[in-house]
């Protein structure tokens, strides 16, 4: 089969290996039907992280058919369509029956990765696999990229609302115009929000932002989008700050535009190894955020919202490549020409 390795900075490529196998007896293979890229897996294409050459590729999301399954799979059967979340919970540990199946204490090695390819072994399956009703062809092409958002950024833009606690009537910011930021924006909606002021400096995310609710584009950035923010909000600050890109400046910022007492959902993947402490502390502001719980977040809220037609995640994927146009699929979201690459496998 096919699958996408790392080269090296700069470059991804596609490779035959064999098709993988049932190792135990909780996996299940899946037949990939789409799969993406994701803005953390270009950190190394970027050759902003380290990772070795010629290595197994970072890619996390996709949904796809069931092949086979392993012994232990009871939800799950041979040709039922799923979303592979990113994240592989167990469903009864203490993190998981939180609603933090993102840090599920039942497994070390349950996150994807390596499933830009044909076929993929999903560890874990039995209650981390998401179905969907019916078959791929039951849907369209609009539908079926929203659902593959349902993998990661839109359950991740869910998680930095959820444990901002969003609620009815907020004010929002959301720092980050990435797909992630702007499943941001679309959950915040969704949670009540009386006023999403997004941060974005390119004309096409914010015409998405707007479009998934922003009330307010601020496109500056640093100390002169907090002032923008202060400004809007009469010198308050924001009830709620997700952060969803990662990056010293969009944390220090995401600290400064609440309201003291406000909640700042972090998950931008972090990669800056310090953080000021003093204003938050000062302030009193509340740090929350991590890896998604997406299974719980799609079983709970977000494929009824989708299948409903009540939001439109897919609509981040601006472009389509095919498999063997994995290179060039990295490359247009390295060089911002796409939100988010769809690979159609």
């Amino acid at each position: 089969m096919k699958t996408t390795v790392f080269e090296k900075a700069g470059q991804v490529a596609i490779e035959e290996v064999a098709k993988p196998t049932i190792q135990a007896d909780d996996d299940a293979i899946i037949k990939v039907v789409r799969t993406c890229v994701c803005g953390s897996d270009l950190w190394a294409y970027r050759g902003l992280e380290d990772k070795d050459d010629h290595s197994a590729n970072s890619g996390h999301e996709a949904i796809g058919i069931v092949d086979s399954v392993g012994s232990a799979i009871t939800t799950v059967k041979p040709g039922d369509f799923v979303i592979a979340p990113f994240t592989h919970g167990c469903g009864h540990c203490a993190a998981c029956l939180a609603g933090f199946d993102g840090d599920c204490q039942s497994h070390d090695d349950n996150f994807s990765s390596a499933v830009q390819s044909e076929y993929v072994r999903f560890q874990h399956a039995d209650w981390a696999l998401v179905k969907v009703p019916g078959q791929p062809a039951d849907y369209s092409d609009g539908m079926l990229n929203s659902l593959l958002s349902l993998a990661d950024v839109m359950a991740t833009g869910y998680h930095a609302a959820r444990v901002a606690n969003v609620t009815t009537g907020d004010t929002v910011v959301v720092v980050g115009d990435g797909a992630v930021g702007l499943c941001g924006v679309i959950s915040a909606k969704l949670r009540g929000a009386k006023r999403i002021i997004a941060m974005s400096r390119h004309a096409d995310r914010q015409k998405l932002a707007t479009e998934f609710g922003a009330t307010d584009i601020i496109p500056e950035r640093g100390d002169e989008a907090v002032e923008k923010v202060m400004a809007l909000t009469n010198n308050a600050g924001a009830d709620a700050v997700l952060e969803c890109v990662g990056t010293e400046q969009s944390n220090d910022t995401a600290m400064k535009v609440g309201r003291p007492g406000a909640i700042v959902g972090r998950v931008g993947l972090p990669h800056e190894p310090k953080m000021d402490m003093a204003n938050s502390f000062y302030r009193n502001t509340i740090i929350a955020g991590g890896p998604a719980s997406v299974t719980t977040y799609d079983k709970q809220v977000l494929l009824k919202a989708v299948l409903d037609g009540d939001i439109h995640p897919g609509k981040v994927f601006t472009k389509a490549f095919k498999l063997d146009e994995i290179n060039a699929a990295y490359q247009a979201m390295a060089d911002r020409k796409v939100i988010k690459s769809l690979i159609i496998v």
